[in-house]
């Protein structure tokens, strides 16, 4: 264990109570925690002090406390057993929250891929967002980092509901939550069904999300996402709302308006006329290409189309019931 700790300079801490261990974790969360049920009892001097089965029950106990708490449970949990504590010890620390065990009498092979394996699943849990379960900001980073390397022409799409916030305010964060949801996989069948694996779907947060598609894909893809969101999100609000096309909502002021029902704005920059060095650059741009997306009415996606060095307008496209419509 401290090898493999060792290894990946992963400093150790020892923690001598449940209380000092949540103290640790909550003001850095650590990378992972180990509990130790193999010698607890043991004093220095080889005396047994107090009883054995109550002080691993103490340190399960630290190691439950520690997964329970919503900012400290995503930390990684390991419980190292002596192979003569049998199943029961086994299955009381997986009941503890333990996210693996490990038993002096596997192989060293067998503990390393396991260890191995845990962190992989860790930092996979962690970048993913928790309602939608889609990678989130530092997989997208590293997903425009890889394909800037790779060189070949692909298109980032930053998408974002319109009026998502009067939505919440006059139905609930449930229903707001249902949004999100439903965006979510309009995005992943699209981009999926069109690219196949070239198709990629990251959550920033909230209603923003970035999908990343082969350059030659927008136009079917941005299409197809707000054809789908417009046909469907009518039904998110009430029969009477739906039917009126809007409904009342007080602005910042307290002041009564007309509400319309959400749209979605997507803003698209693509590698084809510009030299990207690093993953901000792409996101800055794309922002910026959503932000002119929400200045426009309805659901669209609007194209950089300008070159480095040259000075030209976006291109709008608009999703219309005749389809598609392209305006400089």
């Amino acid at each position: 264990m401290r090898a493999w700790l060792d290894a990946r300079s992963l400093v150790v801490l020892e923690a001598r109570s449940a209380d000092d261990l949540m103290a640790r974790a909550l003001r850095g969360r650590p990378r992972l925690a180990i509990f130790d049920l193999r010698m607890a009892g043991a004093e220095p001097g080889g005396g047994r002090g107090r009883d054995l089965s109550a002080l691993r029950a103490t340190i399960r106990n630290a190691c439950a406390r520690m997964k329970h708490d919503s900012f400290t449970g995503i930390v990684p949990a390991v419980a190292l057993v002596a192979p003569s504590s049998g199943d029961a010890e086994l299955l009381a620390a997986l009941e503890a929250g333990a996210d693996e065990v490990i038993e002096e009498r596997m192989s060293e092979a067998e503990v390393l891929g396991r260890l191995d394996t845990l962190l992989r699943r860790s930092d996979r849990d962690t970048f993913v967002h928790p309602s939608t379960r889609l990678p989130g900001t530092d997989e997208i980073a590293a997903e425009i980092t890889r394909r800037l390397a790779q060189g070949d022409p692909f298109a980032v799409c930053y998408a974002d509901l319109d009026h998502f916030k009067e939505f919440n305010d006059r139905y609930s964060y449930h229903d707001g939550d249902r949004v999100i949801r439903i965006l979510a996989r309009i995005l992943h069948d699209v981009a999926k069904g069109f690219c196949g694996e070239a198709g990629f779907v990251g959550h920033i947060g909230g209603d923003d999300f970035i999908f990343i598609v082969p350059a030659a894909a927008v136009a079917d893809t941005c299409g197809e996402v707000i054809a789908i969101f417009d046909a469907l999100v009518p039904y998110q609000y009430s029969e009477q709302d739906r039917r009126a096309g809007y409904f009342f909502g007080k602005d910042r002021r307290g002041q009564l308006h007309r509400v319309p029902l959400m749209t979605v704005s997507i803003g698209v920059v693509t590698n084809e006329r510009r030299q990207f060095t690093h993953a901000s650059q792409v996101s800055e741009l794309a922002t910026e290409m959503k932000s002119y997306a929400k200045t426009l009415a309805g659901s669209v996606y609007t194209i950089d189309r300008r070159q480095d060095g040259v000075a030209e307008h976006p291109i709008v496209v608009t999703r219309t019931g005749a389809g598609a419509r392209e305006s400089t």
